[in-house]
């Protein structure tokens, strides 16, 4: 089961990986679902069973889409675990994974605390509405949309006029460079 959060999204994608007994990661897996050209690849630990021509995982570890790999590594008891286990029966690998993502948020351009603020009483303000009044919170979300196209508009040109690297975008922002670059686009493309 892959780990996201709605602010990372794919750039930051979460898994628990499978580790080999000789310390390497596998390659990844490809599923055949039946028939049909669609296969589902992965990396995560339960695929590494040690049948169907794949390897047997010794450990695993989290591992992020990013290319981080946690530091510790966990074994595996394929007796205890059974047959068709997904999730990994210790938390252990989320945690890390978890982590990782608040030192990726420490690495982010911090927004100014007054309106970090701002934000979270603004969404403790849609969520009453959404019980209370759900129009009202329709009307609510459409100004924020308005805001959101025109001034995202305007900060994606100032961020493109800077002339910053790909990688700083990125960072500031703790997405892939193709996922920065994306996400400008698309606020750029809003007016």
């Amino acid at each position: 089961m892959a780990w996201t959060t709605e602010e990372f999204g794919k750039s930051h994608e979460g898994w628990t990986g499978a580790v080999l007994p000789d310390g390497t990661e596998p390659k990844k897996a490809y599923l055949d679902p039946g028939s049909g050209s669609n296969f589902y690849e992965t990396h995560e630990w339960w695929a590494y069973r040690g049948g169907l021509n794949r390897p047997m995982a010794a450990r695993v570890r989290a591992a992020c889409s990013c290319g981080w790999r946690g530091e510790k590594e966990y074994s595996i008891d394929w007796d205890e675990v059974g047959t068709f286990v997904q999730d990994f029966p210790s938390p252990e690998p989320l945690v890390d994974w978890e982590r990782h993502l608040d030192e990726v948020e420490a690495l982010t351009i911090p927004l100014p605390d007054e309106l970090t603020v701002l934000l979270e009483q603004v969404t403790e303000q849609l969520e009453r509405l959404v019980q209370n009044s759900p129009l009202a919170a329709i009307k609510a979300v459409s100004a924020l949309e308005r805001a959101t196209k025109r001034f995202g508009s305007q900060a994606a040109a100032y961020t493109e006029a800077d002339e910053l690297s790909d990688e700083t975008v990125a960072n500031a922002l703790g997405l892939s460079a193709a996922d920065a670059r994306a996400r400008l686009l698309c606020y750029r493309l809003t007016r």
